[in-house]
């Protein structure tokens, strides 16, 4: 053994075992260094990052040390996530949020008033980015935005936070999420105040279950999903994708008028389990005639009658006049499933005789004809958009919620099925 390794050792084997344990989890000895803030002058520190890659922990740690910093703080954090749940059960409660991290001068969480509180008097509010209108008013020194790429609203809710970060000398923000190719993201990236870190899961090995990353590259590596969600990057769309990003952005529109008509596109799963999908997609016509996709109201790991509740909630939640449903997986047990959660549910069973590729290819068209309009950010249902080609997707998966778009804009504008009826907003 080398005498630097032997000193080391007889100087931890004096240390107090306690001052030992703290050391151990001291965040300055134990990140990795792209966990540590840039240095110099920066407006956004954007942490990109795959699944379980550390950078959840990496801004709450930035945030607890600005926090806890005094004996006497004024500082005002805003904590922005895409929705009020996802802000409380990742960023504040979550395995890596800021509750949970927290060594010392830990901060009382006021969750009916949507705030954490340090003892020092440093207050970081909660905000859902489903309601940009929130962040109108209230002014801060630093902000932590949550997987933005996922943002339903996420220009509209981005500006206003911008406005409100007008405190102290030099207004900061940590922006952490899994990479997307959304317009904020690019965004973001063009910005020159704009400092990248860009963080893998496999560099988060020893923080994870064992044989996680086994399994993950067993079954994405290599593959563009595995890409994003596993290493961090940044995939364009597919050259011979039906959908463009850019074409959806320039399609989203905020929803200012009634509709006449609605339907609820239901692709039910081929089979159950954890990673099963029933894709649910609301859409209705506006008094143009151009469909308006409302909402995709999809859900993951339903039994039969989970799935089924959920169509039932969505017709009336969007007071729909009718389902649409494929019935190639199910037959008649679908319609039977359907009518047993509500006996007078208006639904219609399709069976499809040509492939996804090309039932999905004159819905492509109408979009590009401008006939289709999105009343919001949908990333799930456009990441399956942008990734559908003549293959299917690179993952090989069922594309559940684009078969469920699909089926619901060919009942509105290509077959013409539905009751109409005039809904005020």
């Amino acid at each position: 053994m080398a005498a630097g390794a032997r000193d080391s050792q007889s100087l931890l084997r004096g240390l107090d075992p306690k001052l030992l344990h703290r050391l151990a989890r001291s965040w300055p000895l134990i990140r990795h260094p792209l966990q540590a803030p840039p240095e110099g002058d920066w407006r956004n520190w954007l942490l990109m990052g795959g699944r379980g890659s550390g950078k959840t922990r990496a801004g709450a740690e930035w945030v607890h040390a600005l926090a806890s910093a005094g004996e006497k703080s004024g500082l005002r954090i805003a904590l922005v996530a895409e929705t009020l749940g996802d802000a409380r059960e990742v960023m504040v409660d979550g395995l890596s949020g800021i509750a949970r991290i927290a060594r010392h001068k830990r901060p009382e969480v006021e969750i009916s008033r949507r705030r954490l509180v340090w003892p020092n008097g440093a207050v970081a509010q909660i905000f859902s980015a489903e309601d940009p209108e929130s962040l109108r008013g209230p002014q801060f020194h630093y902000a932590w935005c949550d997987e933005i790429a996922k943002w339903k609203y996420a220009d509209e809710a981005f500006d206003m936070l911008q406005f409100s970060l007008r405190l102290g000398e030099d207004p900061r923000q940590v922006i952490t999420t899994t990479p997307r190719p959304v317009p904020i993201l690019k965004r973001l990236l063009s910005d020159p105040g704009t400092r990248l870190s860009r963080l893998s899961t496999l560099g988060n090995a020893g923080n994870l279950a064992p044989g996680f990353i086994e399994a993950l590259q067993a079954r994405y590596g290599g593959t563009r999903l595995g890409r994003q969600e596993v290493d961090g990057e940044l995939i364009e769309d597919r050259e011979d994708a039906l959908w463009r990003r850019d074409r959806l952005e320039e399609l989203t529109v905020k929803l200012t008028e009634p509709l006449s008509r609605i339907v609820i596109g239901v692709d039910p799963p081929a089979g159950a389990g954890a990673q099963s999908v029933c894709g649910i997609v609301v859409a209705g016509l506006d008094r143009l005639g151009r469909a308006v996709v409302l909402a995709d109201c999809s859900v993951t790991g339903e039994s039969p009658a989970g799935w089924a509740a959920a169509v039932l909630r969505a017709f009336r939640r969007f007071e729909a006049d009718r389902v649409v449903a494929e019935v190639n997986q199910g037959g008649e047990m679908v319609g039977a499933l359907l009518k047993s959660v509500e006996a007078n549910l208006p639904v219609r069973m399709v069976r499809a005789t040509r492939g996804k590729f090309l039932r999905a290819e004159p819905v492509a068209a109408l979009y590009e004809q401008g006939r289709v309009l999105h009343a919001g950010r949908f990333t799930d249902l456009e990441d399956q958009m942008c990734d559908f080609g003549p293959d299917g997707l690179s993952n090989g998966r069922s594309p559940d919620r684009l078969d469920a778009l699909v089926w619901a804009l060919t009942a509105l504008l290509l077959d013409g099925v539905g009751e109409p009826r005039i809904r005020t907003l």
